[in-house]
Parts: C-alpha cells; structure tokens; sequence
C-alpha cells in the first residue's frame, strides 16, 4: 500500500503547493483518521487513511490538469482573499481543485498557469529550475540604453540584486513620454519587474506577462483559458 508524507498527499490532492501545505500542517489544520497532525514528518496511506483539512475529506484525484490563463487586470492569484476580491479561480470552471502555479499581482496581467499537481507546482516554481518568464512593461518616460544595460547585469530591488535579466526596447514614444520593454527573467521575487523598473528611475504604467518558458497567451482573450498539451508540460518540466 502507497505511504507519501502528508504535505505531498494535500499537494497532489489539488489543496496547495508542497510548502503551503506544511504551514497548512503547522497550523493545526490537518486531521489524518480524526486526529490534529502537526508533525511535516507525518506518512499517510492513500488507500487506507482518511485526510481532512479545514473538515472537509480530501482525496487525491488521478487525473492531472494543467490549465494556462491569460489573467486580466483586478483579479487575485490566492486561492481564498480575505477581502473576497475577484480571483483567478473565479474564472476558470472546472471540477478539479487548482492551485494558481507562482502568482501575478492583482494590477499585471497575462499568463498564468493553474493546475492540481503538487509535484509540478514544486518544481515549476523551485529557483533551481530557472523557468523563463517574459513581460512587456509600459514605463513613463524615455528609457535609455545604459538603464537598459542596469536592468540587464542586475539591480537593486530592496537589498537583493537581480540576476542577468534579457531586456529589449519594443517601442519609445517622445511625445506621450512612453518606453516599452520586452524584459524575460527566470527569477520570481514578489513585484520584482516593477521593482526593478523603479530602481532605474522609471514608473510602471501597465505590465503584462506574455509568456512562461515560451508558452505564450497571444492567442488567448483575456479571461480565457486553455489546456496545456503533454509536450507542453514536459517542455516546462524538463526545463
């Protein structure tokens, strides 16, 4: 019979990412045959032991789902908001229990991608992959080839410096005071484009991520969504 450890089972089960489940754990909000479990050691058997978080009975569903969405401005990437705004499940209908995979703030826009595998959630969003996101950023104001070359070796966001990012000049505009910017990093700290936009002197106007290891939304309406195929998700894997 198949013993996992408890914080892989709630991953696999669709309830949150390996590291969210064990503050899950910590919490006190996990019982295995009735029982409070507050231990991350903790195995269960997923034929045999019954696991409920929050009173509700959670089971691991066999089939895997990997759902890519072209996110629209004013919608959270949390799975529950404590001040009810709009989320990014609220859009997509389906039966299984998805987790956003990483996240965009509420004011960015583009890909993103949902699914009920804890495993990939791990590995999509572990540093150690280095999975390539690429953003088009709409900054006030003429951006010049040295701050482009900034945002290229690294900068300052708040004591952490930036690993090498690819940046590219997609279009100025002198009259409307405008730059926009292609800006691809595999990094994934909180707000870090905007960040490093201002720490080269620019305000962000609009952001928008087009594509995550390459697997773009230009094809998708914002608010749609779409299923990734099997290359795909091994493309994003094997990264």
């Amino acid at each position: 019979m198949e013993e996992i450890r408890l914080q892989k089972y709630l991953a696999e089960a669709g309830i949150a990412s390996r590291r969210k489940a064990e503050e899950l754990i910590l919490q006190g909000k996990v019982q295995v045959n009735g029982k409070v479990i507050t231990e991350l050691g903790t195995k269960v058997q997923i034929e045999k032991d019954q696991v409920t978080y929050n009173d509700k009975i959670v089971k691991i569903e066999n089939k895997k789902v990997y759902i890519l969405l072209n996110k629209p401005i004013g919608y959270v990437t949390t799975v529950k908001d404590q001040f009810h705004r709009d989320s990014v499940l609220d859009l997509v209908k389906v039966r299984e229990r998805l987790v956003p995979v990483g996240r965009l703030d509420m004011y960015t826009s583009g890909a993103l991608i949902l699914t009920n595998d804890g495993d990939f959630v791990y590995k999509v969003t572990h540093p150690k992959h280095e999975i390539n996101k690429t953003y088009t950023v709409t900054l006030h104001g003429i951006v010049n080839k040295e701050k482009v070359e900034q945002l290229r070796k690294g900068v300052d966001i708040g004591g952490y410096i930036t690993k090498s990012a690819k940046v590219k000049i997609l279009k100025t505009d002198e009259e409307k005071q405008i730059t926009r910017l292609e800006i691809v990093i595999h990094e994934g700290k909180n707000r870090q484009v905007r960040k490093m936009c201002e720490a080269i002197g620019h305000k962000v106007l609009a952001l928008h991520r087009s594509a995550i290891a390459g697997i773009g939304v230009k094809d998708l309406e914002l608010g749609k969504w779409r299923y990734l195929s099997k290359e795909e998700v091994k493309k994003i894997v094997s990264y």
